[in-house]
């Protein structure tokens, strides 16, 4: 059982909004009628069913995800990609004993309109049960990430994922050099021999979100503004790799440039990157970058990312990140 992986399903599905039928126009009309959609959502309605999420992942409860994930659903942990099918399989076959929980910190962050992203502190005490029989401490605290989609009149989880939170004046030791490379989760024989038969294939759009991305590393090595002023959106917001949280195009860019004290960067590199379109306009991309040097002291090495881009115009924009060391 990975580190991360038993925390792979909290937080992330809701249901909000929604118009009501006119219960007294004709049959013939509200068959034609096109759906409702979903209202925008607020950070308190979204937080709120984040909450209940949260219980009904600690209670194992997989009825309540089954219809609250977005087909497109995307997890990625610790490098390892997965889908709804994956996700809901895990649900239910760990037993958690949980003595207390909390979230806080809500942040909600809009990609576009039919699309945003929530951020969240969680704390927890307790730990969880897998198949192997062997417990283990739920990491905390974590920042967590959902991306929504809007889906006829629901609002649906299309990604989750955690970043652990480190108090920089106090990291926790390094892992050891030789390191076993972390185990991908377990599949059941149904999922691992429909993978077999068709492997997830990368969105079309994979090559030039990952060719821009590369252009965001060495802009970053570059301390290049102009480019992320560019290439970036109004709305970005990121969580960091020591789980802060940030939004608004001027402040990234200036952390990005000015002031992180960056140096000795001097090659960087994407690799792993694979896009998953969440609509036509919207697309998420997981990678794992890397770069020499370091920033504030620290050595950079290797990170996983998970990146939404949004499309304005012609040009694809970074609209919100998550990252988090990959060790």
């Amino acid at each position: 059982m990975k580190r991360l992986m038993i925390f792979a399903v909290a937080m992330f599905a809701v249901a909000c909004g929604g118009t009501a039928t006119n219960n007294s126009a004709p049959a013939a009309t509200k068959a034609d009628a096109p759906k409702p959609a979903a209202s925008a959502p607020t950070a308190e309605t979204m937080f709120a069913m984040e909450k209940q999420a949260t219980e009904a992942w600690i209670k194992g409860d997989k009825a309540f995800f089954e219809g609250m994930m977005s087909d497109k659903f995307v997890s990625f942990e610790m490098g390892h990609r997965g889908n709804k099918s994956d996700t809901l399989g895990m649900i239910g076959t760990f037993k958690c004993e949980m003595k207390t929980w909390d979230l806080t910190e809500p942040q909600m962050s809009k990609i576009n309109d039919d699309t945003y992203a929530m951020t969240s502190k969680g704390t927890y005490d307790g730990s969880c049960t897998g198949p192997d029989g062997k417990a283990m401490k739920v990491p905390s605290p974590v920042r967590a990430v959902s991306i929504y989609v809007r889906d006829g009149d629901k609002w649906k989880g299309a990604y989750h994922g955690e970043t652990m939170i480190i108090d920089p004046k106090n990291p926790p030791p390094a892992p050891p050099k030789a390191a076993a490379k972390p185990e991908e989760p377990k599949k059941d024989a149904e999922t691992a021999s429909k993978e077999k038969a068709n492997p997830p294939q990368p969105g079309p759009n994979t090559d030039a979100l990952v060719k821009g991305h590369t252009a965001g590393w060495e802009a970053f090595k570059n301390r290049d503004a102009k480019w992320f002023g560019d290439n970036v959106s109004s709305n970005m917001a990121l969580v960091d790799p020591i789980g802060g949280y940030m939004s608004g195009k001027d402040a990234v860019i200036k952390n990005w440039t000015d002031t992180m004290k960056c140096e000795g960067i001097t090659k960087t590199s994407v690799t792993d990157g694979f896009a998953t379109a969440l609509s036509p306009t919207v697309e998420l991309l997981t990678s794992k970058g890397t770069a020499d040097g370091k920033c504030d002291g620290q050595p950079l090495g290797s990170l996983y990312q998970m990146t939404v881009y949004v499309k304005e115009g012609e040009a694809w924009k970074l609209a919100f990140m998550q990252e988090w060391p990959a060790m």
